[in-house]
């Protein structure tokens, strides 16, 4: 994620200690100035957050002077490099997405998905993409972040959001929802793996879709994405084994697919409104 030369930026977060794989963010102040961006082998997204700054760029042969505003992006497709100058403090979200990710995403919605490729833009303002990209500062800037599987549902829509693609999914989605032997067989999949890391890949396979196209015939078919409905069924496992009352708390958040008692704590009083340990045990609950 070093895209920029070390003494120009500062990293005010990063997705580094976030379980997130083929992709990744961070927020960074940029120091006024010009700074060279190199090439990388992935694909990169810049959102300008805050005050408006003027901006001058040079990428793929084009060279462009602008007041950046809030919420303004500039897209850098694997391979690009290019040079930044700004004359004043600013601070950009940064989103990373490894080529095999993007190209992974992109296949499996079609024909036209096959052969859509992510371009170079500039000062590039799409009011879903915005709304993607600060959900995903969201989780950066939470004390507790989300599940893994909810980043990974905002970038595989915002892969498909920048190569222009999702038309092309809306018209093949003719089945508005799972059916109920498909539903059934990702529910138990679930079940039976809850105490591991779940992927939206992973679930799609299972279901034998797309990624894209799993996420929308799940989420008609459970009335949730997929991340809100996993969390749901680690939660309700953890409240039946909290009282059971056989095993400690860090054991049923590990049994549970939480990263620690802690974790698990937070999604508990967020969902439920109560900690593991004002959970009764069945045993004591008529004492």
């Amino acid at each position: 994620m070093n895209a920029i030369d070390p003494p120009a930026r500062t990293r005010l977060r990063s997705s580094e200690h976030l379980d997130w794989s083929g992709f990744g963010a961070e927020l960074v102040l940029v120091a006024a100035g010009a700074h060279r961006v190199a090439a990388m082998d992935e694909h990169r997204v810049g959102v300008h957050v805050g005050a408006p700054v003027t901006a001058h760029c040079r990428c793929d042969g084009q060279r462009m002077s602008r007041v950046q505003t809030q919420g303004d992006a500039d897209v850098i497709p694997a391979g690009l490099d290019g040079e930044w100058a700004d004359d004043a403090d600013c601070t950009i979200l940064r989103i990373g997405f490894t080529d095999e990710f993007a190209r992974r995403t992109l296949s499996q919605i079609g024909t036209r998905g096959a052969s859509a490729r992510i371009m170079p833009r500039f000062q590039w303002r799409d009011a879903r993409f915005q709304h993607l990209a600060w959900a995903l500062r969201a989780e950066l800037e939470a004390e507790r972040a989300s599940d893994a599987l909810y980043a990974e549902s905002l970038c595989v829509a915002m892969i498909v959001r920048l190569a222009h693609a999702d038309d092309a999914f809306a018209t093949r989605s003719s089945t508005p929802m799972l059916t109920r032997r498909l539903a059934m067989r990702i529910t138990d999949y679930i079940d039976a793996h809850l105490d591991a890391r779940l992927t939206l890949a992973e679930l799609a396979e299972v279901a034998g879709l797309s990624v894209p196209h799993f996420k929308v015939l799940f989420r008609a078919t459970f009335g949730a994405p997929v991340h809100r409905y996993v969390v749901a069924q680690r939660i309700e496992r953890a409240k039946r084994l909290l009282a059971q009352g056989h095993m400690t708390v860090s054991g049923i958040a590990l049994e549970c697919g939480f990263a620690h008692a802690s974790h698990m704590a937070y999604w508990m009083k967020r969902t439920l409104g109560v900690t593991p340990r004002e959970i009764v045990p069945e045993d004591n609950s008529s004492r």
